[in-house]
């Protein structure tokens, strides 16, 4: 069994917004039911988890299991940092689960081949993350902004989400981290902190993390749908309301 883990408790400070920004609408959904329908879409995934705010729990548990087109999923809730959030997911991964992939709820571009090439590489070495090769030179400065050095770019890699380990590595990786008390940039981290390989397949450049409005418009640009003109600073919505928007858009509409 496969399953994937979302973690989804951000905020949306980048975006503009005050309230979580995978509640945010992109075209006729919002970010995270794109993301989940992506998923959905992939026969080799069984079921999700997607690990929410505290207080986002319930409403969100509500509105995904009214939903049609969207695999088996549990909401549970996250802690202060992602690599916690993460770690709270495991926790609730069934005893039939083999692989884990785990993927950002802001990446909702990602397409089934990658997320096939993702799984298929974890069969073979049991640990592997999507990425893309860096088409800008990088540049490595000191504290006093002057250039250090200038890495070899054909070396040099975008990580992205999904993410896939074979359960019990993931797993161990995590336990490993808290007692080390060791914080990691992604998944991929923690399992290289306990010395096991992790294989890099070819990503899509167009799987983006939504972060920023700029990235919104280009994500409704992708989905072909009419750009979106501004996203307003101050929006003050309260997630019951966010909820129940996101709800009202999602029956209205033919998914």
């Amino acid at each position: 069994m496969i399953t994937a883990i979302f973690p989804a408790a951000g905020k949306g400070r980048r975006m503009g917004a005050s309230f979580n920004k995978v509640f945010a609408a992109l075209s006729d959904k919002p970010i995270l039911i794109h993301t989940l329908l992506s998923f959905s879409r992939c026969n080799l995934v069984d079921n999700f988890i997607i690990v929410a705010a505290p207080g986002e729990v319930e409403p969100v548990s509500k509105v995904l299991n009214s939903l049609p087109g969207i695999k088996p999923c549990k909401v549970v809730a996250g802690g202060t940092e992602r690599q916690y959030s993460v770690y709270n997911g495991l926790m609730e991964v069934s005893a039939d689960t083999d692989i884990v992939l785990v993927h950002d709820a802001a990446r909702p571009l990602i397409t089934s081949g990658v997320i096939k090439n993702v799984i298929d590489e974890v069969k073979c070495s049991g640990a592997a993350v999507a990425a893309v090769p860096v088409t800008n030179t990088i540049k490595v400065i000191g504290d006093d902004n002057t250039v250090v050095n200038t890495p070899d770019r054909n070396k040099l890699w975008m990580m992205q989400t999904p993410q896939g380990f074979r359960k019990d590595l993931l797993l161990e990786a995590h336990e490993r981290a808290r007692l080390d008390k060791y914080f990691g940039t992604d998944d991929a981290s923690l399992v290289e902190h306990i010395g096991h390989p992790v294989r890099v397949v070819m990503g899509d450049y167009k799987n983006i993390k939504i972060t920023s409005p700029d990235d919104l418009i280009y994500a409704e640009a992708v989905l072909g749908k009419k750009a979106v003109s501004k996203v307003k600073n101050g929006v003050s919505v309260a997630i019951s309301n966010a909820l129940e928007e996101m709800k009202a858009k999602i029956f209205k509409t033919r998914i």
